[in-house]
């Protein structure tokens, strides 16, 4: 994966944030982290439109935090979304989440090419595949994940990698860069 735009969105400068741009990030981040610094990129460039961000993050809160999926289930599907989408961005802010939640190297990179052992995971790649390439789930991966998973984990696993394709074009289209870039 490559960064494919120049920026076209920078970080709001600390000097223009304000309480509407602290409000806006809050439900994803503690007030003390409410800063360019502490709230990131992707974040700071998400608060020069606040009211969309403040819309949008209970959202995003909810696919990490609150999400019926274990953590090692909302990674594999995220990475291999924002992998798909072509988002290196969110892929290397994702990469201390996914080992925290118990993923290693090699499933790490078996997540990038596809190839994850274990049917399990092997049902939420085919589930991410099949989203991103056709908009649906097809029937047997429907299935396939019905045997791991209860409809609302089902329900939520369609949203989440909805959730990180919807990110990763949003990051992608503004040009959002990685802060060790």
């Amino acid at each position: 994966m490559t960064d494919r735009h120049p920026p076209r969105l920078t970080p709001l400068p600390a000097d223009e944030w304000d309480e509407r741009s602290r409000r806006a990030i809050a439900s994803l981040i503690p007030a003390e982290r409410a800063h360019p610094e502490g709230a990131g990129n992707i974040l700071s460039t998400l608060v020069r439109h606040p009211d969309l961000t403040r819309a949008y993050l209970p959202f995003n809160a909810y696919l990490l935090n609150g999400s019926t999926l274990s953590p090692r289930v909302r990674e594999i599907a995220l990475l291999r979304a924002v992998h798909r989408r072509n988002c290196p961005y969110l892929w290397s802010h994702h990469l201390p989440i996914a080992r925290r939640a118990g993923l290693s190297a090699d499933e790490i990179d078996a997540i990038r090419d596809g190839q994850l052992a274990g049917d399990t995971d092997r049902s939420v790649l085919a589930a991410a595949d099949d989203l991103v390439d056709t908009g649906t789930i097809s029937a047997a991966t429907w299935d396939q994940l019905g045997r791991h998973f209860t409809d609302p984990e089902r329900m939520d696993l369609v949203f989440t990698i909805g959730g990180y394709c919807l990110l990763a074009m949003a990051v992608n289209a503004f040009g959002i860069q990685d802060e060790q870039a």
